[in-house]
């Protein structure tokens, strides 16, 4: 698992930040505009700052991170839209490019909601299944292409309807098994596929800030088709359920809850399974920990932002617990094969006239622990 050094770079950019800027200080200038921030809230904001991470199987990996926020034709009345990006490098020459967006046009009309992954990275495989050992398979060196865009119109309300693509890509795959050496059946899409989605979603959201909702519903459904006659090169279909609910408690907190699930019928290849894990949704399992034809998981999140410290209104913190299983067919769902995560964070408020916060989770699982820092709530 990634030892999250990222974390730092931009942690001491900000203690530093805080002490007094000189005129001379471009980048002193730059922080202590983030730190003490005194813009007008409708005006764009935007960050940059680089990364560090090390990992076994990457050596040092090396980056940035960029955010851009902005109120079309800066009009608060808007939803806040945001396009966040990360690229970096390693040691062992690979690479990455990452951009998620969410975006709102004038009157929130329309609603473009996507994420674009162009990498060369190696993945992780456990194998297949809910009963899946803890020590990886595989090292699975391969570059990977995944662009997934949605183009939603407004219908009525707070209701959006419209199409969904999700194109993925995976080359030059080589499966190198782990140090142990173990025998294992490779997987559908072993050698490498590239498979195009078209579908159509209905999508309910009456969110204001993405990055840090304090009230309001979300809730996606979505239905995706792979087919041969646009060139994919396996045969299925996806159905992707996806509700999440928060509901103020008092002044400051937040009570968050997110129930996801995602279905896949046909053959599927091994990386476009549902894959269990990750940063945002049952944290502190490596993104595929567990892989299935199926997957049902939901989490629960108390936000505390920000403390009641007294001295500081920009720190606060979060609890949050998941629960979830990937399975291969209805007759094979079975509560004892449950898995569970649940961790804690503290929170920093990175602009305050947009109430947007950076977040640092550390999650705890059966399995071990892991770390996370990104700008914006978990979901």
């Amino acid at each position: 698992m990634k030892f999250p050094f990222r974390v730092l770079p931009l942690l001491l950019l900000l203690f530093f930040a805080g002490k007094e800027a000189k005129p001379q200080g471009f980048i002193k200038k730059y922080l202590n505009s983030i730190v003490n921030d005194t813009s007008d809230i409708s005006r764009p904001q935007f960050l940059m700052y680089p990364t560090l991470a090390y990992a076994p199987e990457t050596s040092w990996e090396i980056g940035f991170s960029t955010l851009y926020v902005y109120y079309a034709n800066r009009d608060t009345t808007n939803r806040l839209s945001e396009v966040n990006g990360f690229t970096f490098f390693t040691l062992e020459n690979q690479y990455g490019l990452w951009f998620d967006h969410a975006n709102y046009s004038p009157g929130d009309l329309w609603f473009y909601l996507g994420r674009i992954r162009l990498q060369s990275f190696p993945l992780l495989y456990y194998g297949i299944g809910n009963d899946t050992q803890a020590d990886y398979l595989a090292r699975v060196d391969a570059n990977q292409i995944l662009i997934k865009e949605r183009v939603l119109r407004k219908i009525r309300g707070n209701l959006f309807f419209g199409l969904e693509m999700d194109w993925q890509r995976l080359s030059e795959v080589a499966f190198n098994s782990a140090p142990a050496d173990p025998q294992f059946e490779l997987p559908a899409g072993y050698q490498g596929s590239s498979n195009l989605g078209l579908g159509v979603g209905m999508v309910y959201d009456d969110r204001h800030n993405v990055l840090n909702v304090r009230e309001g519903l979300f809730s996606e459904l979505a239905v995706m088709r792979y087919n041969p006659f646009w060139q994919s090169d396996f045969n299925f279909t996806t159905v992707l359920s996806d509700t999440r609910y928060y509901h103020p408690v008092g002044e400051n907190n937040v009570l968050a809850t997110q129930f996801f699930g995602q279905f896949n019928s046909g053959r599927v290849p091994f990386n476009q399974l549902s894959l269990m894990g990750g940063e945002s949704l049952m944290r502190g399992y490596y993104t595929g920990r567990y892989r299935g034809q199926n997957q049902l998981a939901g989490q629960v999140e108390m936000r505390f932002l920000p403390f009641p410290l007294g001295f500081t209104d920009r720190i606060g913190g979060a609890v949050f617990a998941g629960a979830g299983q990937v399975f291969s067919s209805w007759t094979d769902f079975d509560w004892k094969n449950t898995v569970w995560s649940a961790g804690a964070g503290l929170r920093f408020l990175i602009f305050p006239k947009k109430d947007i916060y950076t977040r640092f989770d550390l999650a705890f699982t059966e399995e071990g622990t892991g770390i996370y820092f990104f700008i914006g709530e978990a979901f």
